[in-house]
């Protein structure tokens, strides 16, 4: 055999994967479409955001955090209704994360030497219900180095791994099929592509030079979603979320393309929950993009106003940082808005200085070069930090302005024709500026926004002092259209706690296993049908290590 196992996918969950198997002794063959510059896929490129529960870092900033309020969160927010079925897997693959989340996982990260920030980020603040969708407290830890510092061991143990002689990088290589003999994994086949020197992240060619086939005791699957091929993520989009928008960005590479579902499921793989994902809607155009339609996500604060396309403020849950799939549905669903693919955030300078941050490592240098000094100017300085700046004054969906009136005339530049009423938005804005005379208030996201000061890492770092919109010492007004960014899959290849890969009558495949967004982070769908975010590359290392060391197992 060529070697005891292959691991399908170069990204985070296969590098894991990789480090457990090698570190066991086990041959690898890591098996890649794209080349060496994109190892770490598609976490290289992520805020590096990691869901802990109770940690050192939450109990020093005063969060009293559980592993019981943290699964009463997750329960609400997954809502697991296939438990006989397509969630089987799924819910004993959540509370054993949560679990971890809650014990194991802060020393597991410190041992692979990846650190954290002091602050703890408060994503997905719900949907207003206690039982419902949403994190009762911060849980955002945001690892030094973003996703880069995530990726960065394990990248290192797969080089390691290489020159002693027990990994082989197989990179350009597309697995086209895989090798399933008397129901046992066997191997994979597929296509050579040419060789492409293209940087990370930019698409790269898919031209064919030849064949290739590789045979092993076990193969893992780690191949990502589909966040990149917006025809199937249109194929499955649910009709719960409405209809797709005609247009959306991209926030993924090129190559998060999906491919390896439907190459499962032609090999007797079964796959579940394909109907459930995770998309955005605060997508901005990206003024320097890497990739085709790269879109950027705003991680916004609580403070900026949220508008439909027609100019109405959007209800509630549907407020900044909140409910991500709620305000989606409530984009796609409604119906005289449902034609357009876009709404706005209307906001202040002071504002977006104190509450704007862009997702993505490449748009915090600071926390990626794991500079000190500039974190500490950058975040807690005067002025937006810089990457926020490159955004006003160059990207396509920021207008400025020093009043309403001019400011709604630039929004409807930015449309085929002009919706927005700046009488009915100033009639909007004025009401909510009048709440803010007071430390108390009948209005949901002013409530919000004091709720969020009377957490200290919120009130020094993440949310602006409340002032009225239309203040013109806050000025100058600022108004963002924003599009719907693809991200993730929910749902994927259904797999067992040892990410065995099960088959259409749902016993394990020998031999085969999944892990990563391919396996829906693990089960087919561990976060039912929303997540508490945080929990994208943390799925990815759980399930990695589950698939590494069972596949290890297998083989030894």
């Amino acid at each position: 055999m060529d070697a005891d196992v292959i691991v399908v996918g170069a990204g985070l969950a296969g590098l894991v994967a990789a480090h457990e198997l090698t570190s066991r002794g086990r041959r690898v063959a890591l098996v890649d479409q794209e080349n060496a510059a994109n190892l770490g896929g598609q976490a290289f490129w992520s805020f590096g955001g990691l869901f802990l529960v109770d940690s050192p870092e939450q109990r020093r900033l005063g969060i009293k955090d559980s592993f019981d309020l943290a699964w009463s969160d997750w329960q609400g927010s997954a809502r697991f209704d296939r438990t006989d079925d397509e969630d089987s897997w799924a819910v004993r693959w959540a509370r054993a994360y949560v679990e971890w989340a809650a014990g194991e996982k802060r020393p597991w990260l410190e041992s692979h030497g990846i650190k954290l920030l002091p602050t703890v980020g408060w994503a997905e603040r719900g949907d207003l219900r206690a039982d419902g969708h949403g994190n009762s407290v911060p849980r955002f830890h945001v690892t030094w180095g973003t996703g880069t510092g995530v990726v960065e061991p394990f990248v290192n143990s797969a080089k390691q791994a290489a020159r002693d002689g027990l990994l082989t990088f197989h990179h350009r290589h597309q697995v086209d099929e895989l090798v399933i003999e008397d129901g046992t994994a066997r191997g994979v086949r597929g296509t050579v592509l040419a060789a492409d020197d293209s940087a990370r992240g930019v698409a790269s060619s898919r031209d064919r030079v030849g064949d290739f086939e590789l045979t092993a005791q076990a193969v893992v699957v780690t191949t990502g979603g589909i966040g990149a091929n917006h025809d199937i993520v249109r194929r499955y989009w649910p009709e719960r979320l409405g209809t797709p928008p005609t247009e959306m960005v991209t926030g993924v590479p090129a190559y998060v393309d999906g491919r390896m579902l439907d190459i499962s499921a032609r090999a007797g793989v079964r796959l579940v929950n394909r109907d459930r994902m995770w998309h955005y809607t605060e997508g901005v155009r990206n003024w320097d993009p890497i990739w085709p339609g790269h879109g950027i996500r705003i991680l916004p604060g609580p403070s900026s106003m949220w508008f439909d396309a027609l100019g109405r403020r959007l209800p509630d849950p549907c407020l900044p940082g909140y409910d991500t799939l709620g305000t989606l549905r409530h984009l796609r669903t409604t119906e005289d808005i449902a034609d357009h693919d876009h709404s706005w955030f209307v906001l202040t300078q002071k504002i977006v200085e104190k509450e704007f941050a862009l997702s993505g490592s490449e748009q915090n240098p600071d926390i990626t070069a794991k500079d000190r000094a500039a974190v500490l100017k950058n975040r807690l300085g005067k002025g937006a930090p810089a990457p926020v700046d490159a955004f006003l004054r160059k990207g396509a969906d920021f207008v400025t302005a020093p009043n309403l009136e001019q400011l709604v005339a630039r929004m409807n530049e930015l449309t085929d024709k002009p919706l927005l009423d700046a009488a009915e938005l100033r009639r909007q804005i004025e009401a909510r500026d009048l709440q803010m005379a007071n430390p108390y208030s009948k209005d949901s996201q002013v409530q919000g926004i004091r709720n969020a000061r009377r957490y200290i890492g919120d009130r020094l770092g993440r949310v602006a002092t409340p002032h009225r919109i239309l203040d013109p010492a806050a000025g100058p007004l600022i108004g963002v259209k924003l599009h719907v960014l693809t991200r993730k899959t929910l749902g994927g290849v259904q797999t067992d706690l040892d990410s065995r890969a099960l088959g259409a009558d749902g016993a394990p495949i020998e031999g085969l296993y999944a892990a990563g967004e391919v396996a829906g982070f693990g089960g087919g769908g561990v976060h039912g049908y929303n997540a508490l975010e945080g929990t994208f590359l943390g799925g990815c290392l759980f399930s990695g290590r589950a698939a590494g060391r069972a596949a290890a197992q297998q083989t030894r």
